[in-house]
């Protein structure tokens, strides 16, 4: 391991947070680091830690295989109401987001408290104002709220097919696409009865 390596190795190590290209450039003289923390990540592939970037942020995290060691230790409950969850998914999938666009998808008055716990969680930011009459504020995901999912970016975040494998997707949603399936094939099948008898 060449001395670069070793620096950038040592500054994750002691690092309070994770850390992103251009400050472990700065604090390495400017070096080039790229190169050194994807030799990190490979040597450190079978070990019991890894080298992980999380939204642009470099960190080394548990094995996935060991975290149920650790989990008692250092795990903190944080319960999310249906609520919060919700527009933590909306903020996900569709920012940057106005409260506005929130309500509008979920179809319910969003509390201001929802949207408190999650900026207090650190999972989401006020990203700044939308370039519209009364400019409302916009909110957008945190690189905390990829690390603590386990997420590179927002690509990894599960798509449709995904979410339905998983049995995430409300039973009632499907429920409802089944019936508007059902009623397009009985509509095409009157168009069909009718073209035959006419």
């Amino acid at each position: 391991m060449d001395d670069l390596t070793r620096a950038v190795e040592a500054a994750l190590f002691a690092a309070e947070a994770p850390m992103t290209t251009d400050q472990l450039a700065a604090l390495l003289n400017g070096a080039a680091v790229l190169p050194a923390l994807h030799a990190l990540v490979d040597d450190y592939a079978e070990r019991g830690v890894h080298l992980v970037e999380r939204g642009g942020r470099w960190q080394f995290q548990t094995a996935p295989d060991l975290a149920h060691l650790l989990r008692r230790t250092r795990e903190q409950p944080r319960r999310l109401s249906r609520a919060a969850t919700e527009v933590l998914a909306i903020i996900a999938y569709h920012e940057p987001v106005s409260r506005a666009q929130i309500e509008a998808i979920r179809g319910v008055q969003t509390a201001k408290g929802t949207l408190d716990v999650l900026l207090e969680a650190g999972w989401v930011r006020v990203a700044g104002r939308r370039d519209v009459p009364g400019r409302p504020v916009i909110y957008a995901t945190t690189a905390d709220f990829l690390s603590h999912f386990g997420l590179a970016s927002r690509r990894d975040l599960p798509g449709i097919d995904e979410l339905r494998a998983a049995g995430l997707l409300d039973p009632v949603d499907e429920a409802f696409e089944a019936l508007a399936r059902g009623e397009e094939a009985d509509e095409q099948g009157a168009l069909e009865k009718g073209g035959e008898s006419a």
